[in-house]
């Protein structure tokens, strides 16, 4: 049975966001995957880097409150990650951004394996599927902006940490979207979903 760990980073629960969180965690527990699934929002996800969590301490032996060491702890079983948010600046929600900071640390997600910094990936899950929500026309996201998302997660952070197989899908434009676009974009979000399973 896969395990795969879902993580949505949007305050609102009436957004397009949750739809997309919602069908995806539906998908994949209905086809049998044992689900852990994080509204960071609404579970209260503190974001923060305290200054203890930056010592030289390796931060997987640190102390660290319960939320921090359950999500240290359930991130290194995973087989596939799911990460559902908005593009707000280029960037994820701050929420997200601190989850990544926070839970994805040294001894939990990777080690740094040679003198010039180069990592060695920890994390088992191979696969990570990130959906985004933008308001940015394409072309312009490309033209003026260059997409500064797929380098976060493409090149960025999800290599660092072993994950090789990394897809994403931009839903856009979400504000202005009619009814029939949705149906369409949370029918693919689903079919997306379970490919990480097949």
């Amino acid at each position: 049975m896969s395990r795969i760990g879902v993580y949505l980073a949007h305050p609102r629960p009436d957004s397009f966001n949750h739809a997309l969180y919602e069908a995806v965690v539906d998908e994949l527990r209905g086809r049998g995957c044992e689900v852990r699934a994080h509204d960071l929002y609404a579970d209260g996800f503190a974001p923060l880097l305290t200054a203890e969590e930056t010592g030289t301490v390796a931060a997987a032996e640190r102390p660290v409150d319960p939320q921090l060491a359950l999500h240290r702890a359930e991130v290194a079983t995973l087989d596939a990650l799911v990460l559902v948010h908005p593009n707000w600046w280029g960037m994820p929600p701050a929420v997200l951004t601190g989850w990544v900071q926070r839970v994805l640390v040294p001894g939990v997600a990777y080690k740094l394996g040679t003198a010039d910094g180069e990592p060695v990936g920890l994390l088992r899950a191979g696969r990570a599927l990130v959906l985004n929500t933008s308001d940015t026309p394409e072309a312009r996201e490309h033209e003026e902006f260059g997409d500064p998302l797929e380098r976060i997660w493409a090149a960025c952070v999800l290599p660092y940490v072993g994950v090789t197989d990394v897809r994403r899908t931009v839903f856009r434009t979400v504000t202005d979207s009619p009814d029939a676009d949705r149906v369409r974009w949370l029918r693919q979000a689903r079919e997306q979903a379970a490919a990480l399973i097949s």
